[in-house]
């Protein structure tokens, strides 16, 4: 124990500087106590044993100790006796002599003697032959509980007696015959065991002490081969070995020896009393019978849990000597060691693998590029759609801003940004962009500014970042300066006072900072004809600001008469510079300034903005309003999702209705002409005219997403959240081809072999299968009640396995092309919640992790039956690779990983590469196999929240990518790489580091 922990002491310094996560590293470190704690308790459940036998022979031992000479039981007695009631009494001590000892749970022969100096000697002879006598003083008795009597009373017997020599047992005056002695010793080795459970119980409880008896005189063969025959079927421990005597015999035995020689006489007559060593108490012996009983079957349940403690200390042994990772150490039992949390997880390495601390891990040579986004954020964002000259649809989701050309169906993307962007602005030249971002974490927890980007949208480079380290949380709004041709920006922060404040765009600086208010703002814009005037607008209130030598003047609009709507949602300007509001009453206000009243507010009564005119426009909340060339205005309902053409006095002149399905109207943004785009709140992007009326160009779900899978032949991808709808794309044509609303919402789907048929998971328990031409439900069934995870077809389609938040894995034959469903099996032996499985090439076994990352293997074949030894997986080639935890992705797990870091991974087809999606919005692309910590990878950014799923195409050539509550789908395309597949490479690999002794750079 204590070279285990100087050696994790090691490990611990050397990897400091590598492992700054300390409350990680004091995990593992008790982890590993923990482990030695159970090889000590393994070696006391030993002890016990042993004791117990030791019991069982005492009997035996009594006996022929009275077949030697009957007054021996007399001598016994008495001196039992004597010490049991007196308790505290001292007898004398023996005379310093060395002698032989017969061990009598040690002998495998006829009979094994130890020599002076403690070492094992030669079978003692069966034939009678004299022996010259000795006195003895062993310090090594054999603690043990009294054995069941053969009809004789049970007498307790003092714990601490040095000898007992024969002559103890003779008549007074009897000579002793010279090679006959009897005594009765301590056995090595157990008396510090004894002694620590002293410590233990305080000192207050006397253990009860057993002999084992040295009996050395002519006895008969028969009657010894019978001893060592039942002694040698009890025992669990081999015989001993010359040199296996413990220490402390040896220097005890070496310095009796080095006074008296070999074998010392005993003078005739002599006697020598028996000594109690120490003067406890002597207990209950029925009490301390049970304790140790009940110490016994504990340690027996806990061998019984761990069946292989000898190898777990051999890993524990080899894992904290390794001066590398703290997380993932490697043993010579060809198997790794990862911990995560704490937990050691033994992966087994495979036979092709010749070195594995040789191995060197290196990046990929295939590169992703962002070839396509899905998606559009309007449900909880406003102004966020605008069309450019260039004939793109300018908006954003997750971190991305995705300008979109609406004839040539082609995307561009600037993705500088390092969280979810919230607000977009467009310059007056029609070129530059501003966009901000919300605040975020890193993956060590440490935050990220939010800042605004000008950037030009032709090149896509960034002009300026403004406010870095300035606003807080989060840009709400922003806005450019109109009648000084944008040379200001203006923006609204997240932070409690939403402060207002704006900025030089050129060089970057800050012109003015004020407190707005507490409440939420929701849109911010400068006077189209005055730039010194900013007006802000959100719950409850409608504010004028003016801006004199950096200076900043607030004047509150006033309802007057009219009631006070809850939220003033948007405004513009009219082309008489009055300004129009929309409210969450369906009204659109018309504010103007009003002269001073002197009469009632007196000399110092200053100007006013007052409601001019309401007009009645919407059943519902106003979101939007879009001002046209020649003063004409367009409104956007939420309730009745109405967008209607108003004229410049505001009289309505014509109405459309958009479908149900898309939601309300967000935003409106003018093309030509007629022509509009349309942001819903049900992220969707509208294209039409009052009309021909619209259709969508843009669509994506509206809630997390979880489920993502993969067609085998074509280039199309099913997708499903918890906004319950189904939904199918297209990667070549990038595009929705049909979507349908569940009743539940779906976690997981997979694809059956033939591409006909594809079956959903959802959080009921319930699952479906879909034709995928007429959309209609084939299949479905309910296994338990709780979440589905994961659902996997065999590679043959013969077999569909789903697992479920249940800890079970329910295993269904299928027939008739993926429309028939019959259940086959269930998997029963995880712990914890399914989460990732994939099916070996055969369709025989399965792999399985777990929420409590446990790694379990399943004989489906056989019934589905669990593969106890994990080592006989170790070279099983695996249809598909999907499993967080596994030999082959070691690599992809950081330091410090809490287990949930990582919540998918995909290998590709070719067996060259592995995606992962992570907790920290990135995409990381592997190397495969990658079965080495700290594996080098690409990082890709774009999501702005955790990414809850990848995949590959069919072919390798594209990978997809799903946020979680960013609601975006990323599709990257794959772009270089070589030939050659995992296993060539792997196996050259093994083979030069083979060849090499430099360790790998990785």
């Amino acid at each position: 124990m204590d070279s285990s922990t100087n050696s994790l002491d090691d490990a611990s310094a050397d990897g400091s500087a590598d492992f700054p996560d300390r409350p990680s590293m004091i995990e593992v470190r008790l982890q590993a106590q923990e482990d030695e704690i159970t090889l000590l308790k393994s070696s006391l459940a030993d002890a016990l044993r042993r004791i117990r036998l030791h019991d069982q022979l005492l009997p035996l031992l009594k006996q022929q100790l009275i077949a030697v000479n009957p007054g021996a039981a007399r001598v016994l007695n008495q001196v039992c006796c004597s010490d049991g009631c007196t308790g505290s009494k001292r007898l004398p001590s023996s005379s310093t002599v060395d002698g032989i000892r017969h061990p009598t749970t040690s002998q495998l022969s006829d009979s094994i003697v130890t020599n002076a100096n403690g070492h094992i000697g030669s079978p003692v002879s069966m034939t009678p032959r004299p022996r010259p006598a000795t006195l003895d003083r062993s310090t090594q008795t054999e603690p043990t509980l009294p054995g069941q009597g053969t009809g004789q009373d049970r007498v307790p017997l003092p714990r601490r007696v040095q000898s007992l020599q024969l002559e103890d047992a003779l008549p007074s005056g009897e000579p002793v015959v010279e090679g006959t002695r009897a005594k009765l010793h301590r056995v090595p080795g157990l008396e510090e065991e004894y002694e620590e459970e002293d410590e233990e119980g305080g000192g207050e409880q006397e253990k009860a002490l057993s002999w084992t008896s040295s009996v050395e005189e002519p006895i008969q063969p028969t009657t010894i081969r019978c001893l060592q025959r039942e002694d040698f079927q009890d025992r669990s421990c081999s015989p001993e070995e010359p040199g296996s005597v413990p220490a402390t015999v040896r220097t005890s035995d070496s310095n009796l020896s080095s006074r008296s020689g070999p074998l010392s006489p005993i003078q005739e007559g002599e006697k020598k009393p028996l000594v109690r060593r120490n003067s406890e108490k002597l207990g209950n012996l029925e009490k301390q019978r049970k304790r140790l009983d009940k110490k016994a079957a504990s340690s027996a349940n806990l061998l019984t849990r761990s069946p292989s403690l000898e190898n777990r200390a051999k890993e524990l042994v080899a894992g904290a000597g390794s001066p590398g990772s703290r997380r993932g150490t490697y043993s010579q039992e060809q198997s790794i060691k990862m911990f995560i949390r704490g937990r050691p997880i033994t992966m087994y390495i495979p036979s092709n693998i010749q070195n594995y601390e040789d191995l060197k891990m290196e990046q990929p040579s295939e590169r992703l590029e962002l070839d396509w986004v899905y998606g559009y954020r309007g449900r909880d964002c406003r102004a966020n759609l605008y069309f450019l000259p260039t004939g793109e649809a300018l908006f954003f989701i997750a971190c991305v801003v995705v300008l979109y050309h609406i004839n040539n169906r082609t995307q561009r993307h600037y993705d500088k940004h390092t969280d979810c962007v919230r607000c977009l602005t467009l310059h007056p030249d029609k070129v530059r962009v501003a966009s901000g971002q919300t605040a975020g974490v890193d993956k060590d927890g440490k935050p990220l500014h939010p800042c605004v980007h000008i950037w030009d949208s032709t090149t896509l480079v960034t002009l300026q970042t403004i406010g870095l380290g300035t606003f807080q949380r989060g840009v709400g709004s922003v806005a450019f300066s109109f009648a000084d041709s944008g040379a200001f920006l203006c923006v609204i922060d997240d932070s409690n006072e939403h402060m207002l404040s704006v900025w030089d765009c050129n060089k970057g600086t800050k012109h003015a900072e004020v407190k707005s208010t507490n409440e939420a703002v929701f849109a911010v814009e400068f006077n189209s004809s005055d730039s010194t005037n900013i007006i802000t607008c959100g719950k409850s209130h409608v504010y004028f600001w003016t801006l004199s030598a950096g200076q900043f003047t607030k004047k509150q609009g006033i309802f007057g008469k009219y009631k006070k709507p809850k939220f003033i949602q948007c405004f513009v300007f009219s082309l008489t510079g009055d300004v129009l509001t929309g409210d969450s009453e369906g009204n659109i206000l018309t504010w103007g300034k009003s002269a001073a009243d002197v009469k009632t507010l007196g000399k110092g009564a200053k100007e006013t903005f007052q409601i001019m005119r309401q007009t009645r426009a919407h059943e519902g909340s106003v979101f939007t309003l879009c001002t046209l060339q020649g003063g004409a205005l367009l409104s956007g309902g939420g309730k009745d999702r109405k967008i209607i053409r108003w004229s410049a006095d505001l009289a309505p002149e014509r109405e459309c209705e958009i479908p149900e399905n898309y939601g309300a109207v967000r935003t409106i943004a003018d093309v030509y002409g007629e022509e509009l785009l349309v942001g819903t709140t049900r992220n969707a992007i509208l294209r039409g005219t009052f009309s021909d009326g619209f259709v969508a160009i843009v669509q994506g779900h509206v809630d997390e997403m979880w489920g993502l899978a993969t067609h085998p032949s074509q280039n199309i991808f099913i997708t499903c959240g918890h906004d319950r709808q189904v939904c199918l794309w297209n990667t070549e044509e990038h595009k929705l081809d049909w979507c349908i609303t569940l009743e539940e919402y779906g976690l997981c789907a997979d694809f059956c072999p033939n591409g006909s048929v594809v079956s959903v998971g959802l959080n009921t328990g319930r699952w479906m299968a879909l034709d995928l031409l007429t959309r209609e439900v084939v299949s479905e069934s309910t296994d338990g009640n709780e979440q589905l995870s994961v659902m996997r077809y065999s590679p043959d389609g013969s077999f569909l396995a789903v697992g479920s938040h249940d800890n079970f894995i329910y295993i269904y034959n299928v027939t008739e092309s993926g429309r028939r469903y019959t259940r086959f099996g269930k998997c029963n032996g995880h712990s914890s919640f399914i989460t990732h499985l994939d099916w070996s090439k055969d369709g025989k076994y399965i792999m399985s992790n777990s929420g409590d990352y446990e790694i379990l293997y399943w004989d489906i074949a056989a019934g589905c039956k669990l593969l106890r030894n994990r080592f006989e997986s170790k070279d099983r080639e695996w249809a598909s690779y999907t499993c967080v935890l596994g030999f082959h992705v070691i690599g992809v797990w950081l330091e410090g990983s809490d287990g949930t870091d990582i919540n998918a991974l995909c290998r590709s087809h070719s067996e060259r590469m592995v995606a992962v999606a992570d907790d920290f919005c990135k995409v990381h692309l592997f190397q495969y196999p990658c079965p080495k910590p700290k594996a080098p990878s690409h990082k890709y950014e774009g999501h702005g929240s955790h990414v809850t799923n990848v995949c590959f195409t069919h072919s390798d050539s594209h990978l997809l990518s799903m946020g979680g509550k960013d609601t975006c789908i990323l599709q990257w395309r794959v772009v270089g790489g070589g030939a050659g597949d995992s296993r060539e490479r792997l196996a050259s690999a093994s083979s030069t580091s083979t060849s090499s002794p430099e360790p790998a750079s990785t």
